[in-house]
């Protein structure tokens, strides 16, 4: 399973297996499944992302994982110092 976030989209893709998509469904609003041959869900595409995902956090609970990669990392926007102090 593979997390991709799009900084510039503000799109969260969950890729949950390896396969080409040969049809997409919107099941809810900006929540968009692909699909492959077999009907098999192979991703899931989260538009406005950020809007309703705390993406600075993952968790991983109870899962058996053998390998963890992290490839690369966007930075996350510190709060800026001034606008702390005037609250």
């Amino acid at each position: 399973m593979v997390f991709q976030y799009y900084l510039d989209t503000d799109i969260l893709y969950v890729k949950l297996a390896d396969g080409v998509s040969t049809e997409s469904e919107e099941v809810a609003a900006g929540i968009v499944l692909d699909f492959d041959e077999s009907n098999r869900v192979i991703g899931i595409e989260i538009e406005d992302a950020s809007t309703f995902i705390d993406l600075s956090r993952l968790e991983l609970l109870a899962l058996p994982v053998n390998d963890l990669i992290f490839s690369e990392r966007t930075p996350v926007k510190e709060p800026d110092k001034a606008m702390q102090g005037s609250r």
